[in-house]
């Protein structure tokens, strides 16, 4: 287990301040296992990318955004690249108007501000200027609107059979009538279940699959050229029409930015 970066009463308990915050920053690869707690939990990243597992979905954090996590979910990490990073945990009792089920969100200015601000309270009973500037993370995080950086995994085995091998090789090409016949299902049925499984369809799941790793490649500094061929793209233009498309900017202005956003952290 990685070491602690707040007291564990403000993460287990509900006891206490009603919101508490911590900053981390790491060089190397930072691993939190599966666990779940009290309190709900906001994970934001300034520079670097984190990963995380809750439940059947993956997301990814990366720079400027947050995952919200409500309490009781259960959930691990894995940071990509130099990171640095918060977290704000807030009492269950002040979740109830905050999103029900997991949200990643692009972070304001105002939030990032905010969050970094509280991670440099004590942890005891909040004054009236930290309270409201508790209440207005709440209210930034109860007002976000949700960022699709997230992956819904299949529930049916044969179906957890096909997403497991696609996900141990991005690059591979088959189609969907191709992967069917592997599993011994139909066209028909591949499709129907993936999408009611997963809310996509089989083409679009791939997509995010392949862009999810590419913002875990792009955090470890791996070329944009070698990016490409590791998710099966024929060449790099195509891979990076897809990654504007998906995130209104091209691998190398994220790159940039995220360099940008290193370097004003520091």
């Amino acid at each position: 287990m990685e070491d602690l970066i707040i007291r564990p009463d403000l993460v287990l308990s509900s006891a206490g301040p009603f919101l508490a915050a911590a900053e981390l920053t790491r060089d190397a690869v930072r691993v939190t296992p599966s666990h779940s707690h009290e309190r709900g939990q906001l994970v934001g990243a300034l520079h670097g990318l984190i990963s995380i597992g809750l439940d059947r979905q993956q997301w990814v954090v990366p720079a400027v955004h947050a995952i919200w996590i409500p309490p009781h979910w259960m959930h691990s990490l894995r940071s990509f690249g130099p990171f640095a990073g918060w977290s704000v945990f807030v009492a269950e009792h002040r979740c109830a108007e905050l999103p029900a089920e997991p949200r990643s969100i692009k972070t304001t200015p105002l939030l990032r501000e905010a969050a970094r601000r509280a991670a440099t309270w004590p942890g005891t009973t909040l004054n009236a200027v930290q309270t409201r500037v508790a209440e207005v993370i709440l209210d930034e995080v109860a007002n976000s609107r949700p960022e699709a950086l997230g992956l819904l995994q299949p529930a049916d085995a044969r179906l957890i059979r096909i997403a497991d091998t696609l996900a141990a090789d991005l690059s591979n090409s088959r189609n969907l009538e191709d992967w069917a016949a592997w599993a011994g299902l139909s066209p028909r049925t591949l499709s129907r279940h993936w999408w009611a499984e997963t809310g996509m369809t089989f083409a679009q799941w791939r997509q995010q699959a392949r862009l999810l790793r590419a913002l875990e490649l792009i955090a470890d500094r791996v070329p944009v050229t070698n990016i490409a061929l590791e998710l099966g793209y024929d060449n790099v233009s195509a891979f990076i029409e897809m990654f504007r498309r998906a995130l209104g900017t091209t691998p190398g202005r994220y790159l940039a930015a995220e360099t940008a956003a290193q370097a004003t952290a520091r």
